[in-house]
């Protein structure tokens, strides 16, 4: 899956020549891609797609791989490799490791894996991993928590509902303006202290999670730079701000206050038994919470350079550590396993165009729309719709169809938007989830009502 993450744009996508295997590990121009090519995949395009079968298989075994570990003594071997088969997050890494030694063996040549993966652009996974960190930090979260309150208060109802409806209605709206990954790790460091670490139900568990990825997908959508699939089409079509909040925004808005409205109504009962938890934020003086905002700014302005932000990056690593009296631990290690998992996702997805564009392109109308929806279960939804910029002559209905179906169905699994890692994550440990933590399968049905939502308000109205 190719992806575009935050406000960002791919300065070249990796394309294949056909019939060579050797040649197609070179970049190349956009070319009419029709039924032959689909017909005529190269030994490489098979393996690396049977290799993206099994990682998506896998994803969803990680649960019983958790189980099998407990079968062994603590400390041995077998329970160490399979508590590592057990992370979500090295799932797509490994088996892009797998990928490589698949090429070098086809080609015969270690040099042709290494040009595969030189010829590949890394600056997502980057840029998650960064963003992710400095969003993580103690003075941003407490701001963002207090904003969240300041509208929490607003509202007729306890806190422990009120702030619910705050965070998952307004909170991924957020995501329009810092980013949708920065969205992401905020509520996701909010919602797990405030809800998914009480004692919460797993219905309501999974049902948060799945409202919370699908409201991040369609909460980017009031501008043209922060949702991954409307990032790759916004310049090639000319899609501005003004025309994402005419044609997407206020549908976003709809959607995730409706879906949120629904859910607190379903839960309303749990939910107002929700202890307020309090807030483990010290006190954060105010120009430290600048500085880190300034941060913040500077690596969503830079967020295709990464050269630059790691230098920015790098930077705040010395301003926590000169602060560390108002930091809380930073997130490193879950930032460095989202970046692995995207890298991963990178390396297998960037050989699926050959069957992904054919049915891109022989769709139309609602068909385009509910495939996009559907194929973003498997897929990342920024991947579909930068095949889809390269198809000259889509109409504007095509166009709306595509992006549409993309975001609405960027909840529905782990791999499905580019922010989804980030959030799985943090959430992984909650005690919501248990010992075996987050299910495929429960996200996906936690996401099927608010998505439901989404296509209602994004197509039907």
């Amino acid at each position: 899956m190719i992806l575009g993450l935050g406000g960002r744009v791919w300065n070249e996508a990796v394309r294949r020549k056909p019939r060579d295997s050797a040649k197609r590990l070179e970049p190349w121009p956009p070319q009419t891609y029709d039924l032959a090519n689909f017909m005529n995949p190269t030994s490489i395009e098979i393996a690396a797609t049977a290799l993206f079968i099994l990682a998506v298989l896998h994803t969803f075994a990680v649960k019983y791989f958790a189980r099998w570990a407990h079968k062994y003594p603590h400390g041995s071997i077998p329970e160490n490799v399979l508590h590592f088969l057990a992370e979500t997050e090295v799932v797509f890494g490994l088996w892009a490791a797998v990928l490589f030694v698949c090429i070098a063996a086809i080609e015969r040549s270690v040099d042709k894996a290494v040009h595969y993966i030189e010829g590949l652009n890394f600056t997502e996974p980057k840029f998650v991993l960064v963003v992710m960190v400095v969003a993580a930090t103690r003075p941003v979260v407490a701001l963002a928590e207090g904003i969240l309150n300041a509208v929490a208060r607003r509202l007729p109802m306890k806190q422990g509902l009120a702030f619910y409806v705050s965070a998952l209605a307004i909170g991924p709206l957020l995501g329009s303006f810092i980013t949708e990954p920065a969205a992401m790790t905020l509520l996701a460091i909010v919602l797990k202290r405030r809800y998914f670490d009480q004692a919460i139900s797993k219905t309501l568990a999974y049902a948060t999670l799945g409202l919370l990825f699908v409201n991040v997908s369609i909460g980017g959508t009031l501008t043209h730079f922060a949702a991954p699939p409307v990032l790759m089409v916004a310049n090639t079509w000319g899609w501005d701000t003004q025309f994402m909040l005419t044609h997407f925004g206020w549908r976003a808005v709809l959607s995730t206050i409706a879906s949120t409205a629904i859910m607190s109504l379903i839960f309303r009962k749990e939910l107002l038994s929700v202890e307020p938890a309090e807030s483990r934020s010290g006190r954060v003086p105010v120009w430290l919470t600048i500085l880190h905002l300034m941060i913040l700014a500077a690596v969503v302005m830079f967020a295709h350079h990464p050269d630059v932000f790691f230098g920015v990056f790098m930077l705040f690593l010395g301003l926590t550590t000169a602060t560390h009296e108002y930091q809380d631990s930073l997130k490193l290690r879950e930032g460095l396993l989202v970046g692995f998992f995207l890298a991963g996702l990178v390396t297998l997805g960037s050989l699926q165009e050959y069957w992904l564009r054919p049915l891109i392109t022989n769709l139309n109308g609602s068909l385009l729309f509910f495939g996009a929806t559907g194929l973003t279960a498997i897929t990342d939804n920024a991947a579909l719709t930068y095949l889809g910029s390269l198809v000259e002559g889509l109409s504007p209905e095509l166009k709306y169809a595509l992006v549409a179906g993309a975001v609405t169905g960027g909840g529905l699994t782990v791999i499905a938007n580019g922010p989804n890692p980030a959030g799985v994550g943090i959430l992984q440990s909650a005690k919501a989830f248990g010992k075996d933590g987050i299910s495929p399968l429960g996200l996906m049905l936690g996401a099927l009502l608010p998505t439901l939502v989404a296509v209602v308000c994004f197509w039907f109205l």
